[in-house]
């Protein structure tokens, strides 16, 4: 009994695995790319932006409904079906967010206090010309 429950789980487990992969590949192939000759995006422009036009650009609501097909042929039992919809959704969520690239904060160069280049128009909120008496005399 041991082996056949160790050898059910590995079967799963493999199941499982794949159908993860299948499940980010197919929301991503539908979210995020133009599919061959553009016809994915040609799709996606013409459900608008109606529901399921929103419902296209938006990969986590995406893979909810991809998963859902891929989680009856993943279990048997209703509660593993659930479980593993969830999951299958989850997972694919997460290898999306792994595959994007990297937020990268770059440092704002500091200034000396005062500085003309400080990034300030004015050194004053009131609204008061700062021009020299020369130049406001010319005007």
């Amino acid at each position: 009994m041991i082996g056949e429950n160790s050898v059910a789980d590995k079967g799963f487990a493999i199941r499982f695995t794949l159908a993860v992969l299948a499940a980010w590949r197919v929301t991503h192939l539908l979210a995020k790319e133009d599919g061959p000759a553009d016809l994915l995006a040609q799709f996606r422009a013409r459900l608008g932006t109606g529901s399921a036009g929103r419902l296209m650009d938006c990969f986590h609501c995406l893979s909810l409904w991809v998963a859902a097909p891929i989680a009856l042929l993943t279990s048997r039992k209703p509660l593993d079906r659930l479980l593993a919809w969830l999951a299958l959704s989850g997972a694919a969520c997460v290898l999306e967010r792994m595959m994007q690239e990297p937020v990268v904060f770059q440092p704002i160069p500091e200034t000396v206090k005062g500085d003309i280049n400080d990034g300030m128009l004015r050194s004053e909120t009131g609204g008061v010309d700062e021009r020299p008496s020369s130049e406001s005399n010319r005007a």
